[in-house]
């Protein structure tokens, strides 16, 4: 395997569902996805076909949407799937295996996120960092640490680089904002592509995620507050 790109492989199964994996790529440099979708794409990948109403991009630039194409081929995977069906994934990275009992939604979900962080969409870039960390089947609690750490690392470096920067999470919220509108847009597109319900409320369940993180931000993080006791105790 190269050392220059990451693996990630999903690997479902299930009691009446014969394993199959689910193979991403990235490039480890640009965090960009090695898409595996091969022309010609489905008609609803094209950029005009429910285009994100905050989309900046030019349709006779890019004729079709980078993240629909990007998950064409995930819908050939679990398209067919219910989403309450019980499954069992591994997920095999470079480093290490993770396992679980989960359902068919939750495993969509996981996928749906990382393909979006590493697709080359203007509103998904700032996502990239959290794609180099992937935490397969997060929570939402582990979603709020790991993006607002994220976005205060990044002002860190932003200070480093002698660049304007801050430690309110304004930008953040207004970010994550408009990865609801993707979101939205994006169940759209996937109701026209596929038969059953798994990637659609895998969309929503990413959803869900992201307005528990602006409603983080809103009440001030106070629900993993206790959690920095330790950093606001008086210096000894």
């Amino acid at each position: 395997m190269s050392e220059d790109i990451l693996h990630f492989t999903y690997r479902l199964s299930a009691e009446d569902y014969d394993s199959a994996d689910f193979l991403i790529e990235v490039d480890k440099q640009s965090m960009t996805l090695i898409s595996a979708a091969q022309p010609p794409y489905p008609f609803w990948t094209e950029l005009e076909y429910q285009q994100c109403r905050n989309c900046p991009l030019n349709p006779e630039q890019f004729p079709h949407c980078p993240v629909a194409v990007n998950l064409a081929p995930l819908l050939d995977l679990c398209g067919h799937l219910v989403s309450h069906k019980q499954m069992t994934v591994e997920v095999i990275t470079d480093r290490r295996t993770i396992c679980a009992d989960t359902t068919a939604q939750h495993i969509a979900s996981s996928i749906l996120g990382l393909i979006m962080a590493t697709s080359p969409c203007p509103h998904t870039e700032f996502l990239k960092p959290m794609a180099r960390f992937h935490l397969p089947l997060a929570d939402q609690t582990e979603t709020i640490y790991r993006v607002t750490t994220m976005f205060l690392l990044a002002q860190y470096f932003r200070y480093k680089d002698q660049l304007s920067y801050s430690l309110e999470l304004d930008e953040l919220l207004a970010l994550y904002q408009n990865l609801q509108i993707i979101n939205l847009h994006l169940s759209q597109r996937l109701k026209t592509a596929i038969s059953e319900d798994a990637a659609v409320n895998g969309v929503i369940l990413l959803d869900l995620l992201s307005k528990s993180v602006s409603w983080s931000i809103e009440d001030g993080l106070e629900e993993i507050r206790h959690l920095f006791d330790s950093y606001r105790k008086p210096a000894q």
